[in-house]
């Protein structure tokens, strides 16, 4: 497996990933952005489409922030340059950008935030700032002059009288010009700045970890919801005290064996995790079909080789447990057993389907039709028109 470029993906994993930054220079060779500035302005003008506009001097008051969704007049009341349109998750929307996403097949599913699109005319920027997730930032149209280098934190110093994070005192270690095509990548704490040099699109695609935060909470509140957390504590053998005010030792004992005990099985976490990491970020686009399939509609369209592929916003990961595999998609799991478990890997390959071992899997197997059948009317995969 290959970095967009040419590098093997091990080499970059190992020297660059959340290490240092790297430019790469014609990933995409001959890349033709997939949408244009009006395309953008219309889908930032969607209720279902979170999208923003960052002006450098809004009336004397430094990168102000407007969020969307916008009227079209508001894009014929935009100053001439130093503003920048950013519509967000731009994959759960253009089946085209959401292809790209399988050339970064590298780093797993779960870590994937989304792709996002940067607009901006001449001298269009959104400010030296740096971010907390891993991005590889794709020009896509136009030019763009990128300075970055220099590890950034909540230390940094900011720019008072805005709502962004914009870095105050920070010149950067490099500067590099990218052309459509080109590419660089960024590890989280870096600080970046981007400036347009004409009229651009950079392609912002994005992978996020959680917080330790997020962990503890999402796993506890799992835990919790869970039917046996409703249980008591029970202590049979309790023993007349001195003081009845005393909280003895073996209760903190007993309270430290629960919690050890809940938080050390790593097959709920799994389960957790599987889950929470694949919770769709636009429930918006993952809906139920409007025509649902039955098990025997869907066999025939597979056997047919109807193409059939992730919904753009949908989320697919799985994990091997000792005597199955669970399935996960969308914040919902499947458990599959026997003949049934190399379904799993199959599904969360890439985003179109491999039609001919998927046939296999459904050929006189109604438990497997009914379970694609299930992610089809949901809205997790769908049958492309050909």
């Amino acid at each position: 497996m290959k970095l967009p470029g040419g590098m093997p993906a091990e080499k970059f994993l190992r020297e660059y990933w959340q290490k240092k930054p790297l430019v790469v220079r014609q990933a995409f060779p001959g890349f033709e952005c997939p949408v244009s500035a009006d395309e953008l302005a219309g889908l930032a003008c969607e209720e279902a489409v979170e999208s923003r506009i960052v002006i450098e001097n809004d009336n004397g008051k430094p990168w102000q922030l407007h969020n969307g969704p916008f009227d079209p007049e508001r894009f014929g009341k935009l100053p001439e340059s130093h503003w920048t349109l950013l519509v967000q998750g731009l994959d759960h929307w253009v089946p085209d950008i959401a292809d790209l996403l399988d050339e970064f097949r590298f780093v797993p599913n779960w870590r994937l935030d989304d792709i996002m699109a940067s607009y901006a005319p001449q001298g269009g920027s959104v400010g030296p700032h740096y971010d907390q997730y891993d991005v590889f930032l794709l020009q896509a149209q136009g030019h763009r002059r990128w300075t970055f280098g220099g590890h950034c934190d909540h230390t940094s110093p900011r720019v008072d009288g805005t709502p962004l994070r914009i870095l105050s005192s920070w010149d950067g270690e490099e500067t590099v010009t990218l052309a459509p095509g080109d590419m660089l990548y960024l590890p989280p704490g870096i600080g970046h700045h981007g400036v347009a040099e004409d009229d651009c699109i950079t392609l912002s695609v994005g992978f996020r970890a959680p917080t330790i935060d997020d962990v503890l909470t999402g796993f506890t509140d799992f835990l919790c919801s869970q039917s046996d957390a409703s249980e008591h504590l029970n202590d049979p053998d309790l023993q007349v005290q001195d003081n009845p005010g005393t909280i003895a030792p073996d209760v903190i004992d007993r309270l430290d064996a629960v919690i050890r005990e809940k938080l050390t099985d790593k097959r709920q976490l799994a389960l957790w995790f599987g889950q929470y990491s694949t919770l769709p970020k636009s429930l918006d686009i993952v809906v139920p079909a409007e025509e649902p399939v039955t098990p025997e509609l869907l066999g025939g369209l597979v056997a047919g080789g109807n193409p059939l592929r992730w919904n753009e916003g949908s989320r697919f990961a799985y994990h091997e447990f000792e005597d199955e595999t669970a399935l996960f998609v969308d914040g919902e799991q499947f458990l599959l057993r026997g003949d049934a478990r190399p379904l799993a890997p199959l599904l969360c390959a890439g985003a179109r389907l491999d039609m001919e071992d998927l046939a296999s899997f459904v050929a006189g197997d109604d438990t497997i039709a009914g379970l694609l059948s299930t992610l089809v009317n949901q809205g997790s995969l769908y049958f492309e028109q050909e």
